[in-house]
């Protein structure tokens, strides 16, 4: 159906099976291209009503449509954005979504120099386009999603090797999730009358974000594809009987349709719609198995890119405070995350070209603070072939399938297929996730991702030069391959009072910073094993003096000048800090001792 998504909805084919007859809808592809299925194209008529005031308001919102409109993020202080508002009215332009609580704006527009001007527009921060080709008229007046009919199934439940590889057939003997955790699956929605997703629906808060606005009527949630239902039954289908079992059988589904129709592309203001829902309606994990169109990576130094970065960060932001864990895919391109250096498919709304990247460029939303980045095994504890990789930006692997030995899940109209993906990686833990919020019910996001990465069980490199990193972490695995078993059974013990400053602080050649941390709420002093996580992202850590600043002043060094032209130092310190009053306001100090190469603290961790 989409001949060109395989890259950003992170999957490479699909085999499609009903009433326990198998059809090979297509063989493996090239990760430029994903298979195509036989789920029927969404009308265009979808379930409208046909009653005159129905009539009337299609036609008021087809007006509304200007060819050569185009959407733009303005970014303004969180709070109330009346004024920016009004000088977006003022300047050829329409307010077509806002959030105020993160300070974001959707604004349309068909004036050439609307950005430009608005840039001007005090209380403005930026302002980017969210595209390089137009607003569909469709965003005026969105047609609804087809509702597939629905075939029973003869398949019952069976192991399958992706789940026993994670052990979430044995967590399924302690528990299998809660109804009260509820998961989002940000995606091309999902067929909610799935035999084996209907028992774990939550149509009460599920939702279409696509163009950047919620649509609340029901069935627009739906999926207009195959790949968010796919998704959906990888992390909660549920223990009937019949189909395919998910990793969290017993946890809440809610869909948030961010793909745009037909086109299938996820735009920024999609994404930022979603998280924002997210935050909204209490869901305790996300899924995102996706990157946020046109651009794969976006770079900071391209303005309207910038304000990508800026608006979709907000909003991931907004839901992480609001309790929500997002989780994402890595990506299918077999690239390396910590060492770009070009992109030759963006933006895939228009005309790719090729472009010189780097680093400071982010894959949206898997690279953006916080968010819990996956990367695909195949069968056994090997890389998958087209996984994305990177030391320092992987966080942890699950099953993604590869080759003949594919994910099995649910597809529209009662259908079950496989599919190969770090689509198909990232479901496997956002189930995980969700069993662990069951299992501890007052577990923060920063609880989860932690537990994550110490339960999952340590994969060493293969013989591949790529493959950086220890045996405990490294940049094909991460921390490892996640562990169901573990999030439901407490085997490994728990972690001590947990704090992180996720905010980026940039190094400058020859110079000296500081990101801090306030510690509350911890009796007594700091223990004689205070774990100390840190990530800075730097391209020579020989030049790097990185020290840990106790509340009362005392410097304990952490890394001093080793590692020579290695790449970014992503390491857990252990410190003896038990003479050091725990509360108080401990700081990370990072000094540059050379000139050429620059860098950021990307995130840091203590642990007690």
């Amino acid at each position: 159906m989409f001949s060109h998504i395989s890259r950003r909805l992170r999957l490479s084919a699909v085999t499609a099976v009903a009433l326990g007859a198998t059809m090979a809808l297509a063989g493996p592809v090239g990760l430029a291209h994903a298979a195509p299925d036989d789920t029927p194209e969404p009308s265009s008529v979808s379930t409208r009503t046909t009653d005159s005031s129905a009539a009337a308001k299609a036609k008021a919102a087809a007006t509304a449509w200007a060819a050569g409109t185009r959407a733009y993020l303005v970014i303004t202080a969180p709070g109330d954005t009346t004024a920016v508002r009004t000088a977006i009215a003022n300047n050829g332009g329409s307010v077509f979504a806002a959030y105020d609580a993160i300070g974001v704006i959707v604004a349309h527009s068909t004036s050439a120099g609307f950005a430009s001007t608005m840039r001007t527009v005090s209380g403005v921060q930026q302002v980017g386009a969210t595209r390089t080709s137009d607003v569909p008229a469709d965003a005026y007046n969105p047609a609804l999603p087809a509702n597939p009919t629905q075939t029973p199934t003869t398949l019952t439940e069976s192991n399958r090797w992706d789940m026993t590889q994670i052990k979430a057939d044995q967590a399924w003997a302690v528990t299998t999730g809660s109804a009260s955790v509820k998961v989002g699956v940000l995606d091309t929605g999902v067929d909610d009358q799935h035999q084996d997703i209907s028992p774990n629906f939550n149509a009460a808060d599920s939702v279409s974000c696509a163009y950047g606005k919620a649509d609340t009527r029901p069935g627009a949630w739906r999926d207009i594809d195959t790949h968010g239902t796919h998704v959906a039954g990888t992390i909660a289908a549920a223990k009937n009987g019949k189909g395919v079992i998910g990793v969290a059988p017993g946890v809440k589904l809610s869909s948030v349709r961010i793909a745009e129709q037909p086109s299938g592309l996820f735009f920024a203001e999609n994404t930022i719609c979603g998280f924002v829902w997210a935050g909204d309606h209490g869901f305790k994990v996300t899924n995102n198995s996706f990157y946020t169109d046109p651009w794969a990576f976006n770079c900071p130094d391209n303005v309207d890119q910038a304000a990508i970065i800026e608006g979709v960060r907000r909003a991931q932001a907004y839901a992480e405070g609001k309790g929500s864990l997002q989780v994402a895919a890595a990506g299918n391109s077999n690239y390396d995350l910590a060492n770009k250096t070009t992109d030759t498919e963006s933006p895939n709304d228009s005309t790719p070209v090729t472009r010189t990247i780097t680093n400071a460029c982010i894959d949206i939303p898997t690279e953006l603070p916080g968010v819990v980045t996956v990367a695909a095994m195949g069968k056994g504890n090997v890389k998958a072939s087209y996984s994305n990789f990177g030391n320092g930006v992987i966080d942890v692997a699950a099953p993604g399938g590869d080759g003949a030995s594919g994910v099995y899940s649910t597809l529209p109209g009662g259908k079950y297929g496989n599919k190969n993906g770090t689509s198909m990686a990232s479901p496997h833990v956002a189930g995980v996730a969700a069993l662990l919020a069951s299992a501890n019910p007052t577990f923060t996001p920063a609880d989860l991702r932690d537990r994550l990465n110490s339960q999952a069980g340590d994969t060493a490199c293969p013989a591949d030069s790529r493959c950086t990193g220890t045996t405990a972490k490294n940049g094909f695995f991460g921390d490892g391959q996640v562990d169901a078993l573990k999030a439901v059974s407490g085997s490994t013990p728990p972690p001590g009072a947990y704090f992180e400053n996720l905010a980026d602080v940039a190094v400058a050649d020859n110079a000296t910073v500081e990101s801090p941390i306030t510690v509350s709420g911890v009796t007594g002093n700091a223990p004689a094993a205070l774990k100390v996580g840190v990530d800075i992202k730097h391209t020579y850590i020989g030049d790097l003096k990185v020290d840990l600043v106790a509340p009362d002043g005392t410097v304990y060094t952490l890394h001093n000048r080793a590692g020579g032209g290695t790449d970014n130092l992503v390491q857990t310190y252990t410190v003896n800090a038990s003479a050091e009053v725990a509360n108080g306001v401990w700081k990370l100090r990072v000094n540059d001792n050379a000139a050429q190469d620059v860098g950021r603290i990307d995130a840091w961790n203590l642990t007690f």
